[in-house]
């Protein structure tokens, strides 16, 4: 592989994420992934590709490059991935934790996945439509107890509310830290969700606008994606982190797919700081973006 050189994420970026599969041993009734339609990339880099695309970024203290999928431990080489990240990199790492633990303990040090931040590194997914609450606390709290930063977080999914609310209660009295994620999608059909943009994601029409990401959001393939829409969807990539001649380009993007966007690109949360208000792009009309450019 060619030499590549260093990709520097802008001040204001919020999130970046490699999503090393997009499929998972689980298979809950309302993945956000697959809100649209699947258009999902099978391709999967090696952990060697993996690496020296990651090991390009140069990121921040408070900017982890977060390891997620689907399930990211599905990856033959997730525990080679996590080993070769230069050091000066923060993980994080999202997943459900159906895996070996006591393989992972045995090859990953604590300190490799953990940083100095109001939320838990290793977050575990908790779904109690395919998971059991109880061998799920027990992974949980041997890795606390070993020295990890790990914690649960769950969907306040209409259907299971109150099981997660109960769950959360015995995760605490265990002294472990669980916190909900607001449901995003439909059910019974309604839209769910707390978002910046009226109808953005209701599927009713299509619009060209202007469009700016706080993310950076790689594929399995190695692609760079605009949001996580495109990456879902399957839509053409800005490039991809493995070719020497990419560069990440901080620019408003046109998108004619607005009124079709992915809920997790434009739901109103937290950032990485858990200061509330934050959306993962912004998005203007292409008039208005047009007029602003020539005032300034």
């Amino acid at each position: 592989m060619k030499e590549l050189k260093p990709i520097i994420l802008p001040e204001h970026y919020n999130y970046a994420a490699f999503f090393l599969t997009l499929a998972c041993n689980l298979t809950c009734s309302y993945c956000i992934n697959r809100f649209g339609e699947d258009g999902f990339v099978k391709k999967r880099l090696t952990g060697k590709e993996v690496a020296a695309g990651i090991n390009r970024i140069v990121s921040r203290n408070d900017l982890p490059i977060t390891l997620q999928g689907g399930e990211p431990s599905i990856h033959k080489d997730f525990i080679y991935i996590v080993n070769n990240i230069k050091p000066e990199l923060n993980i994080d790492i999202l997943t459900n934790l159906q895996f070996d633990v006591d393989e992972f303990m045995k090859n990953v040090p604590p300190d490799r996945v953990k940083r100095n931040s109001p939320y838990a590194s290793i977050r575990v997914s908790y779904h109690p439509q395919v998971m059991e609450l109880e061998p799920l606390m027990k992974k949980v709290l041997k890795m606390q107890h070993a020295g990890y930063s790990i914690g649960i977080w769950s969907v306040l999914h209409p259907s299971q509310e109150q099981i997660v609310r109960d769950a959360q209660i015995r995760c605490q009295d265990a002294g472990i830290d669980f916190r909900f994620k607001e449901f995003l999608g439909e059910h019974e059909g309604k839209l769910h969700g707390t978002y910046r943009y009226d109808g953005a994601c209701e599927k009713k029409f299509m619009k060209t606008v202007m469009c700016k990401t706080t993310e950076l959001i790689i594929g399995s393939d190695g692609s760079v994606y605009r949001c996580h829409s495109d990456l879902y969807e399957g839509r053409p990539s800005v490039g991809n982190i493995i070719d020497p001649a990419f560069e990440l380009e901080d620019i408003w993007r046109p998108c004619d797919a607005f009124g079709h966007c992915n809920p997790c690109d434009i739901k109103v949360k937290t950032n990485r700081f858990q200061t509330y208000g934050h959306t993962s792009v912004e998005i203007e009309e292409i008039q208005a973006h047009r007029g602003a450019q020539v005032r300034a």
